[in-house]
């Protein structure tokens, strides 16, 4: 079995990606890792994918990284990996957006949690009061 993970160089996309290693070590299972997009596919970004495959090592979880090719879709790449079958739980950032930004923008996390084929472990940074 294992668990899957969206990764963008973001601070919903680093929660993410801790909280998908804790998890895959609770469950004692292997981590997916997804990503990042070809845009987001910097020195920078893979310095952090590196780091968070040394930290799930030393918690004894095997850990692979899936590029992401360059027209792929992230939201379809998490629904479909979340129906194979080894895939037991999708972990994705959330961020919080405005009434507005909900009823206008599209929403990778709301297409992953509601057409996902696994549970999906929704998670967030921390964030400060409404304003």
């Amino acid at each position: 079995m294992s668990v899957a993970v969206g990764f963008v160089p973001t601070d919903e996309g680093r929660i993410a990606l801790q909280s998908a290693i804790d998890e895959a070590a609770l469950r004692s299972t292997n981590l997916r890792i997804l990503g990042p997009a070809l845009a987001e596919n910097t020195p920078a970004a893979q310095a952090e994918l590196t780091e968070a495959l040394k930290r799930a090592a030393d918690l004894g979880v095997p850990a692979v990284v899936r590029d992401m090719e360059g027209d792929d879709d992230p939201g379809d790449l998490i629904v479909d990996v979340s129906f194979e079958d080894d895939v037991e739980l999708v972990v994705i950032g959330v961020r919080r957006r405005s009434r507005v930004g909900k009823l206008i923008l599209g929403s990778t996390a709301q297409r992953v949690i509601l057409e996902a084929g696994c549970p999906v472990h929704a998670v967030k940074p921390s964030v400060g009061p409404r304003g």
